[in-house]
């Protein structure tokens, strides 16, 4: 059976990525490959990288057990091989490698199973009829979009357990929905066994982590992740085909999105870090580690149930007929992870520090510490940190 298959590829990539994590620490450590903290990291000591040497071996073993030597295999496995590559020669580095040559290795390790077949040759929208790529197209907005899709994985991993966590949902998500598509065993069966060796390494990931994943691991997690998206889920017919990824990975993909967009606006280089992830502002709020990937988890989960109602919640006959019940279901969805969205974005990231920076002000004017405010400067002193981020952690 399809689910048997893909069962045992979760719990062997599990296991090997559990298993093969601490020597490959101990190797780290010997080649000097430590993450030490800095200033826009949250870790507070050494820690040591290549984490993803182990998640590569985790995947790449359950690959060859468990998928069929074609291809498109080869090609993922190649890919695969070639990006953790990059990253390792990067973490080796301590960030060593130039943006561009980094990005160059992205395309160029994306190449190889696209080559293979894993590309896109079509895209599917609700009330249109399916919308046809020629080969070139397809290939190049693959290309794209899988580069993008590693980089949006890389910038979500600066908390331990962040990545790691939110892959394994959001690969475990994947392989739900690829089942129950005919013939995309094959994509269930890479889903199941990324969502294993994410979990496998997350053992030893979360806070306190004993061992980074590094670019090796969080670009191939990436790349993993967008060939799972192509083959299990945007090569189909489903009408909401491209909302599964947009809606799985949506956690990642607002927080680069805001991250680029903000260093846009102050005209600094896309690739330049900072400190305006989502982890570095729940830190600011007072967030332990633990607390601020337990809350991005939850929201990720949010997400994902409303991908699954999606897929499994009969709203309609996809020709533009509504079941009334059913889409009030997959509306409830809808707003749970919005309402997730809002208390985490909103609530936790503006709210609560205004209201703390209010006490806080009002209590260093009451024992002399700074001058006495009125209220709107102190509201002034507000809007001008939260703009600005330049605010001590709560």
């Amino acid at each position: 059976m399809d689910e048997l298959d893909a069962l045992w590829a979760f719990l062997v990539a599990a296991l090997i990525a559990f298993a093969v994590t601490p020597p490959v620490a101990r190797l780290a450590r010997r080649l000097g490959v430590i993450h030490r903290p800095r200033d826009r990291d949250l870790h507070d000591r050494p820690v040591p990288g290549l984490g993803g040497l182990a998640i590569l071996a985790a995947a790449v073993v359950s690959a060859l057990l468990f998928l069929p030597a074609g291809g498109e295999t080869r090609g993922i496995i190649g890919g695969a091989l070639a990006i953790t590559f990059v990253g390792a020669v990067d973490d080796i580095r301590d960030g060593g490698l130039h943006p561009f040559v980094k990005l160059a290795g992205q395309f160029a390790a994306a190449s190889i199973p696209v080559a293979a077949g894993v590309f896109v040759d079509h895209v599917t929208l609700p009330f249109l009829d399916p919308i046809g790529l020629s080969d070139t197209a397809g290939r190049a907005l693959t290309l794209v979009g899988m580069v993008a899709v590693m980089n949006v994985v890389n910038f979500t991993d600066g908390a331990d357990g962040l990545a790691a966590g939110v892959c394994t949902i959001a690969a475990g998500t994947f392989a739900i929905i690829a089942l129950s598509f005919p013939g995309r065993a094959d994509a269930a069966i890479l889903a199941a066994l990324t969502a294993g060796a994410s979990l496998g390494f997350l053992w030893h990931n979360f806070h306190p982590a004993s061992i980074f994943m590094g670019d090796a691991g969080s670009n191939l997690l990436g790349l993993l992740l967008a060939c799972i998206a192509i083959q299990g889920v945007l090569k189909t017919a489903a009408v909401v085909a491209l909302f599964f990824p947009l809606v799985i990975l949506a956690v990642p993909i607002l927080d680069t999105g805001f991250v680029v967009a903000k260093r846009i606006k102050y005209r600094r280089p896309v690739y330049s870090p900072d400190k305006e992830h989502f982890h570095h502002r729940f830190d600011r709020i007072g967030f332990s580690q633990r607390r601020t990937v337990l809350y991005l988890y939850g929201w990720t989960l949010s997400l994902a149930a409303l991908a699954l109602a999606l897929r499994f919640v009969p709203y309609s006959d996809n020709h533009g007929n509504f079941d009334a019940a059913w889409s009030l279901v997959i509306v409830a969805f809808g707003l749970i992870a919005l309402a997730a969205t809002i208390y985490l974005v909103y609530t936790l990231e503006i709210l609560k520090f205004r209201r703390f920076r209010e006490r806080q002000l009002r209590r260093q004017a009451d024992t002399g510490e700074i001058e006495a405010l009125s209220d709107s400067e102190i509201e002034a002193e507000i809007e001008r940190e939260v703009e600005t981020g330049e605010f001590e952690a709560v």
